[in-house]
This record gives structure tokens, sequence and C-alpha cells, in this order.
């Protein structure tokens, strides 16, 4: 798999799959971070809170000019000696084509399909994007509301603000923590189409912590969401 610009392609092979699907819609990690929710229903609960494996992971795709070392774009987006601004430069040192901002454009990309992928219940896109651990709650919250017969009705109105809070290197994957804060319009129904969570009218400001990770000795680009957690 080549390397290609943010702007143009999150994905390659997943790419066209992925958004066909969605148009029709509208590290080793510590244990103390929550696990994949729901974004739907009850931000506030607690839930299981499962571990992140190493799995080799979502293509925020590189760019060209791999051999690239100049740090400036780092610098630009956390302070020199921060342990912030360290950790991206340990990732830039192992994959001199990692960017800040285009990793920013991309996960910001992901997050939506992924909430989206969510909300529709779609297994198939959420594979390609999830690490395993991840994967496998958010399909076991999926099949809890299929069992109940509830639907999503979703709109991503989007996004506000994303920035980068944490990088490192463990071993030879990359781990980036991205804060996003999203707009999102959600209520979901039960089986006899009564509302029992959310507003179909009233646009909900969302706040999440996701972290990506992918190993960089891979030739796969592709960076996977390893952890969630959901700010109260």
């Amino acid at each position: 798999m080549e390397f290609f610009d943010f702007g143009t392609i999150f994905f390659f092979v997943a790419a066209v799959i992925i958004f066909l699907q969605l148009r029709n819609v509208l590290g080793r990690r510590t244990g103390s971070e929550r696990p994949p929710f729901d974004p739907y229903s009850a931000r506030g609960k607690d839930a299981q809170k499962p571990a992140a494996n190493g799995d080799n992971v979502v293509a925020l795709p590189r760019r060209a000019d791999t051999a690239e070392k100049d740090f400036g774009s780092i610098d630009a987006v956390s302070p020199v000696g921060t342990p912030l601004n360290e950790g991206l430069r340990a990732i830039r040192a192992a994959d001199p084509s990692f960017e800040p901002v285009g990793f920013v454009d991309g996960a910001k990309m992901a997050y939506e399909m992924i909430v989206m992928s969510f909300a529709d219940g779609d297994r198939k896109a959420l594979k390609t994007l999830l690490s395993k651990d991840v994967y496998d709650g958010f399909v076991s919250a999926i099949t809890e509301r299929e069992a109940r017969g509830e639907k999503v009705n979703s709109s991503f109105v989007g996004i506000d603000k994303a920035d980068i809070v944490g990088a490192e290197m463990k071993g030879s994957e990359a781990h980036v923590t991205a804060r996003i804060v999203s707009q999102l319009i959600s209520a979901t129904l039960d089986k006899d189409g009564k509302l029992i969570d959310g507003d179909p009218d009233t646009v909900a400001e969302i706040k999440d912590v996701w972290t990506f990770a992918r190993d960089t000795r891979s030739r796969d680009p592709n960076w996977r969401l390893v952890a969630t957690e959901a700010e109260d």
C-alpha cells in the first residue's frame, strides 16, 4: 500500500466501500480508561472496560515526503519539551511521514465514520476501523440494542474541535490520542417506536477522547481505534 495525502484518501482498500455505506446514513492501555461506549444513550453510565491489544492498525495516510526530518509541524502544535511534543517526536522518528495536522484530519474522518456506522449497526465498516477489543465492545452494544428491538436515528452535524492530547511509542507501535468535540442529533426508539433516549430535535454536544494506533514497522499505513473515553 502506497502513501497518500490525508485530504485525498483515508483508507486505501476500505475507502470506497465505507463511503458508499455511509452515504445513505444522512494502548497498551492502563486499564483506567473507559471502554467502547454507546454514544446514543446514558453517556454517564459506567461500562466494562476492555483493554486494547497491539493489533496492527487505522490508515491515517502517509505523505510522500517520507525523508522529512523537520520537527516544525510538531512544535507548532505542542510546545518543545512537553511530554506531548516528545511523544510526537518519537513517532516522527519511527515514521518520518507522520504529520500531526494530517493525523487530526484523518482522525476526524474516522470519527464520523465510526459514530455513524455504530448508529447504523454496520459491523462490516466498523471492523476495518477498530481494533479487535474495541470492535467486540461495539458489536456487543449493537447486538444488545437489536435484541431489544431498538432503533437509532441520528444525524452527524459536525466536529467543532479536534486536538491531539497524547502521543507515545509502545515498542514499534505508535499511539496517538485525540480529544474530539462534535455535534450530533440522535434519538433511540424502542420496538414500538417510542422515544427512550436522546432527542430528534436537539443538537447535542459530544466530547470524546479516542486513541488510535498503528505498527510503524508495518507497510500497512492504517491506524485503528484502540480505546475510547467519553468526557462528562
